[in-house]
C-alpha cells in the first residue's frame, strides 16, 4: 500500500496517522499493506505515537493462534509471509499453539499427546517458513506459546468467565465456524461453547497489540472487540490475510467459507510437503481453470504465494509447445491466459514450480530432521 494513500484512507477514522513521521507511517505500511481487512488501526497508530503497547514497554506484539489438528497447508504459508513482514517492522510475532482449543474441538480424538506431538512440529514448520528468524521478546523476534501454558493461571480463568458473561448461546453459535462447525453443530458439547471466551482471553491475557488470522477468524476477532468494549479492556487491532480456494472451487468466493481449501480433501488441498511432481499431478488434475473465468485458485495462488514472495511467476512449458516465460502482474498472468497466450496447462505448472520454490527451505529442514513429520504422519494414519 503507497503510503500516502494509506493516510488518506485512514485520516477520517484514525486522526493521529497525520502525527506519524515518515519512519513511524512506513512502519504502518509494511503491517498492514498487504492484509485483506484492517480492524481498529487507531489503537496500533496509539501504540506508535505514544511509543507504548498493551504491556506499557513500546513493544509491538502481534498473535496469531493454531489448533494442532495435522500437516500445513498452503494457507500457512500465506500468513507466514504477513509474518515476516511482521518480524521486519519490527513487531514481536508470537505463534499461539493452542493444544487445549484443539482438545476441545476433538482433534486427533482428544488425545492430547498426539495434539502437542503434533505443536512441535508446527515450530519447526513455522520456523522453516520463516527463515529462522531470532526468538525471544524483543522487537523482530519470534515465539511460540501454548494454551497449556495459560491453563495454570486463575486469573485466565477469571477472564474466560468475564468474556463468557453476557454471551448468550445464539451469539456463541455464530462464531462455531472458527472451528470449522456449523451452528448446530455442538449443542450436544458445553465445552465448545467456551472456545470463543477462551480464544478472546487468550489476547487479553498476552497482552497482544495485533491479532492476525485469516478471514475466517474474523468472528472470533470481533467478539473479542466486543467484549473489550464491555470492559473498558485494550482493544487489539485486527488484520485479516484472504483465505485461499480449494484447487476444485470454481466461480466467486462464498462468504460462507465454503470454498476454503481443506486438508480433509486431499485433491483439493496444497500440503506444504507436496513434492514438486506431486504438486504438478495435483495441478493439472484438480485445479480449476477456465479460460472465461476471471475466478481461479491459480489466480489467488498466484496473487497471495507467489507474486508476495518473488514477484515473477516463471512459466516453462515444454520446449516443443513454446518459450519459457516470466509474468510480473497479476492481471497480464490472468489475461494471458483468457486470451490463449498462455496455455492453462503451463499456468498451473508455472504456479505449481513457484509453490515449490517457495517450500524449498521446508523441505530442507524435514529433509535433514524427519522425526518429528514422520511422528506427525504416523498419527494420521491411525486414525
Amino acid at each position: 500500500m503507497d503510503i500516502e494513500q494509506m493516510v488518506i484512507q485512514y485520516q477520517d477514522k484514525c486522526p493521529r496517522i497525520k502525527e506519524l513521521n515518515e519512519q513511524q507511517l512506513a512502519r504502518i505500511s509494511k503491517i498492514i499493506g498487504s492484509v485483506e481487512e484492517t480492524v481498529g488501526l487507531d489503537y496500533l497508530i496509539d501504540c506508535i505515537a505514544d511509543k507504548t503497547s498493551a504491556k506499557g514497554d513500546g513493544i509491538i506484539r502481534c498473535y496469531v493462534g493454531f489448533e494442532p489438528s495435522g500437516k500445513a497447508h498452503i494457507g500457512w504459508k500465506v500468513l507466514s509471509i504477513q509474518l515476516k513482514r511482521m518480524l521486519e517492522a519490527d513487531v514481536n510475532v508470537l505463534i499461539f499453539l493452542a493444544d487445549w482449543h484443539a482438545w476441545i474441538n476433538d482433534k486427533f480424538g482428544g488425545n492430547m499427546a498426539d495434539i502437542q506431538l503434533t505443536a512441535k512440529y508446527m515450530e519447526e514448520t513455522f520456523r522453516a517458513l520463516l527463515d529462522y528468524p531470532p526468538e525471544g521478546d524483543g522487537p523482530g523476534e519470534l515465539r511460540f506459546y501454548y494454551a497449556s501454558q495459560l491453563m495454570d493461571n486463575g486469573d485466565y480463568w477469571a477472564r474466560v468467565l468475564r468474556c463468557s458473561k453476557g454471551a448468550t448461546l445464539a451469539m456463541v453459535r455464530k462464531t462455531f465456524t472458527i472451528m470449522g462447525r456449523d451452528e448446530a453443530s455442538s449443542d450436544h458439547d458445553l465445552s465448545k461453547f467456551f472456545y470463543p471466551a477462551m480464544q478472546a482471553s487468550d489476547i487479553f491475557e498476552l497482552g497482544i497489540d495485533i491479532a492476525i488470522g485469516g478471514m475466517d477468524q474474523r468472528k472470533a476477532h470481533m467478539f473479542m472487540r466486543d467484549v473489550a468494549s464491555k470492559y473498558g479492556w485494550k482493544k487489539a487491532t485486527c488484520l485479516h490475510t484472504p483465505i485461499i480456494s480449494s484447487l476444485k472451487s470454481s466461480g466467486s468466493r462464498m462468504e460462507s467459507f465454503d470454498h476454503k481449501m481443506s486438508k480433509s480433501d486431499p485433491g483439493g488441498a496444497i500440503l506444504i510437503h507436496d513434492e514438486p511432481k506431486q504438486l504438478r499431478k495435483k495441478m493439472q488434475k484438480h485445479a480449476y481453470l477456465n479460460t472465461e473465468d476471471v475466478n481461479s485458485p491459480i489466480y489467488e495462488l498466484a496473487e497471495h504465494v507467489i507474486l508476495p514472495e518473488f514477484g515473477e511467476i516463471i512459466v516453462t512449458p515444454n520446449p516443443k509447445f513454446g518459450e519459457p516465460s516470466t509474468w510480473t502482474d497479476l492481471d497480464e498472468f490472468r489475461n494471458a491466459v483468457m486470451n490463449g497466450t498462455l496455455h492453462p496447462l503451463d499456468a498451473k505448472f508455472g504456479v505449481a514450480d513457484g509453490i515449490s520454490r517457495g517450500l524449498e527451505t521446508v523441505a530442507a529442514h524435514f529433509s535433514k530432521n524427519p522425526e518429528l513429520l514422520d511422528n506427525v504422519t504416523a498419527i494420521i494414519n491411525r486414525k
